[in-house]
């Protein structure tokens, strides 16, 4: 055995339940077991060859050399020209950064700002990894649980709540990972004010599926809404979701010049820029005819209404319909209790995601892995073949309890 001594920012914290569950589909299928596998935030698309040839282009034109560390001017334009258009954000070149993906940026910039003692506020249900950042960073979350009756949202009146002294950040996830719930104007025009009588409270946005937007109402970050918090707030985004782009590692972010520089200094330490392929690739995908997002987001969207519907019909579940994302997050208290055939009683949505797993075949994650029970979260990034063979895999488990 090693006699290593690892630090604390790793033994302190999870390996990410979601890649926990992935990795556990693929060690069932590897032993010849067929699984509905609902695990994955990861579109099941191409990068459309458009984006591909702009990589290409780039490399036989000899742009494969190291890059500035906030990466490319074509890129920062780009990014500012999306973020003005798109969102009403206004942004100089010099306050975009651009990272290896948006969870980088996001693990950088709190970096970059938390230190021992420093709160974070996480509203829940929240992406796996926001906690777990925090705390290897030094700093602690403060869980806020966003209930399903309040849309899953964070509210005003919960946001004042949780503020204290040692608050560095709140984080907002619009649309959310993993119930697709999304802010409207009015809601972050509210919180936006509640931030605003807290000027050492710095917000951070990951906007990453905010082009994969269902709701009725226009996408929105509370930077447009509420231009006053320029020197409060971060928004992250990149091109992974959106373009089905995960391999290409690129994301990026606005935020206050101060911010942006600490961030752009500890990733010229960390990997000096990102690939300068994928950011010639990236500057192409923004800038280029979005005609391939919107046919993959109606997709997704007929993948959404058909997996709400399918799981609404199934006694014991109720799902909220989100607004974005490719993700549903139904709830499941109405087995919590029931007996499974072999008699082991479903004590929590962890027994009854197992459940599915060992009876239907069907992976999901459970909802105490998002700081939210009794739910668990599908991915809808799959066929709608997968997406019906697995719903009535689980409506026949479902029917099984007792």
């Amino acid at each position: 055995m090693s006699d290593i001594k690892l630090a604390s920012r790793v033994t302190g914290i999870r390996l990410s339940p979601s890649t926990a569950a992935a990795q556990k589909v693929r060690d069932l299928q590897a032993g010849g077991r067929r699984i509905f596998n609902l695990t994955v935030g990861e579109p099941d698309f191409d990068t459309p060859a458009p984006i591909k040839a702009a990589a290409i282009a780039a490399m036989e034109g000899g742009d494969t050399k190291y890059t500035p560390v906030n990466g490319t001017i074509a890129l920062r334009e780009a990014i500012r020209h999306d973020f003005k258009t798109r969102l009403n954000i206004e942004c100089a070149l010099n306050e975009i950064c651009v990272g290896g993906g948006a969870k980088q940026v996001l693990f950088v910039a709190l970096m970059a700002t938390v230190e021992a003692g420093d709160e974070v506020i996480v509203p829940a249900p929240y992406w796996v990894s926001y906690p777990d950042m925090v705390i290897a960073n030094g700093g602690t979350p403060v869980i806020v649980p966003c209930a399903e009756d309040v849309g899953f949202k964070l509210t005003p009146a919960a946001l004042e709540a949780a503020i204290t002294p040692r608050t560095k950040w709140v984080i907002l996830n619009s649309p959310s990972n993993p119930t697709g719930a999304a802010y409207t104007a009015g809601e972050l025009q509210a919180l936006g004010e509640v931030l605003l009588r807290h000027p050492h409270v710095l917000v951070m946005c990951d906007e990453i599926y905010d082009r994969i937007w269902f709701a009725d109402f226009a996408p929105c970050s509370i930077l447009g809404v509420v231009p006053a918090l320029k020197e409060q707030a971060l928004v992250v985004n990149g091109v992974s979701k959106s373009y089905a782009m995960t391999g290409w590692r690129i994301g990026y972010a606005t935020g206050p010049q101060a911010l942006i520089d600490a961030i752009n200094k500890l990733q010229s330490q960390m990997s000096s820029c990102p690939s300068s392929i994928s950011q010639a690739a990236a500057a192409h995908a923004l800038t280029a005819d979005q005609g391939d997002v919107a046919r993959t987001v109606e997709v997704y969207r007929q993948r959404r209404d058909r997996a709400h519907a399918l799981i609404s019909a199934i006694p014991g579940l109720t799902c909220r319909l989100p607004d974005g994302a490719f993700y549903l997050y139904p709830g499941c208290a109405g087995l919590i209790g029931k007996k499974t055939p072999d008699g082991k009683v479903i004590a929590n949505d962890l027994d009854f995601s197992l459940y599915l797993l060992e009876a239907a075949s069907v992976a999901s994650v459970h909802g105490g892995a998002y700081g939210l029970e009794p739910y668990f979260r599908i991915s809808t990034a799959t066929s709608m073949e997968v997406i019906e063979g697995a719903c009535a895999a689980i409506a026949r488990a479902c029917a099984q309890l007792t």
